[in-house]
């Protein structure tokens, strides 16, 4: 035992598990069923922090399209209690090593001793430092155009973002807004840029933007030096992210330009044992994750196969 933080490392022996999963969201929660449903001993951790956390409803997942996250929560951890052989716990890890072929999870005082594990703690996005915009985030501010622009139907739609994120963004929007105002916080955009915005109807303003403020169920974007622009709700356009957790730099696993972790089609890692799932985790193939529930949960899924072959090779 070893003291850590203040208090006794208590190490459990005798609870070695097939698979620990490291985060509660739809990613480490499908792994976990998959894995019941192969007799797999299963350890769920979760620390009770979602990247969708303070999103009001989910969307774009068939027969969960409108539900609230939390009751999604709810219902996949009341069908994972039917099977014997996992186990969930609200719990944080706090650091993920290697002990041999095996791994050693911290849990604040506890270690538990796993054959593999899957990462599915998810990301932070780095968003723009603007005014106001953290208190509007999940519920009149977004990144997902398929998650949560068909809400926004034949309303006036923000887009806060630069080349080249913008056209896709504003590409993605226009068929469902009334209108699209884009803010590009003085970013240039090139003549054809210009020309395509222009023929999608989109307007652009390039002044800085000095924050934005809920006005009941819209959004007031400040400028300066010019008039503010109100919308019903405002899509920021993030490229890159920031792991939530800190487990892919403990175990050295190689990392993508989008700041998310390099898998293989199966969940596989950079590092023999580890697996990732959900928006941590892409393929060099896509430039980002898909930020959607129904993917994560099938990354998981897929992470969870990649285990069950792994446990029979050995």
């Amino acid at each position: 035992m070893k003291s850590q933080a203040g208090c006794i490392v208590k190490r459990k022996a005798p609870n070695m598990y097939d698979v620990t999963i490291v985060g509660g969201g739809p990613a480490g929660l499908q792994a976990a069923l998959t894995l019941g449903r192969m007799h797999k001993k299963t350890l769920l951790l979760d620390s009770g922090d979602y990247r969708n956390g303070r999103v009001a409803h989910m969307h774009n997942f068939i027969t969960n399209d409108g539900n609230r996250p939390e009751k999604f929560r709810e219902q996949a951890r009341a069908e994972l209690s039917a099977y014997a052989t996992v186990e969930v716990r609200d719990l944080a890890a706090t650091h993920i090593g290697r002990d041999g072929e095996r791994f050693v999870v911290t849990t604040g005082c506890e270690e538990i001793r796993t054959r593999l594990v899957i990462l599915a703690t998810g990301v932070r996005d780095e968003m723009p430092a603007t005014p106001g915009l953290n208190e509007i985030w999940g519920e009149l501010a977004f990144t997902c155009p398929f998650c949560h622009g068909h809400e926004l139907s034949g309303r006036a739609i923000g887009v806060l973002a630069g080349p080249p994120a913008v056209m896709h963004v504003a590409g993605l929007l226009s068929p469902i807004g009334e209108s699209v105002s884009i803010f590009t916080e003085g970013a240039e955009l090139s003549s054809d840029e210009a020309a395509l915005l222009d023929s999608l109807g989109a307007t652009v303003h390039q002044q800085p933007v000095l924050g934005v403020t809920r006005v009941g169920d819209e959004v007031r974007v400040d400028l300066e030096g010019a008039e503010p622009v109100t919308v019903a709700g405002l899509f920021v356009g993030t490229g890159t992210f920031e792991q939530s957790a800190p487990f892919a730099e403990q175990l050295g696993l190689d990392l993508l330009g989008s700041g998310c972790i390099e898998v293989d089609d199966f969940g596989r890692t950079s590092s023999s044992g580890v697996f990732a799932a959900g928006d941590l985790a892409h393929r060099s193939a896509f430039p980002m994750p898909m930020a959607s529930v129904l993917g994560a949960a099938a990354a998981g899924q897929l992470a969870a196969v990649g285990c069950v072959q792994q446990l029979m090779a050995h």
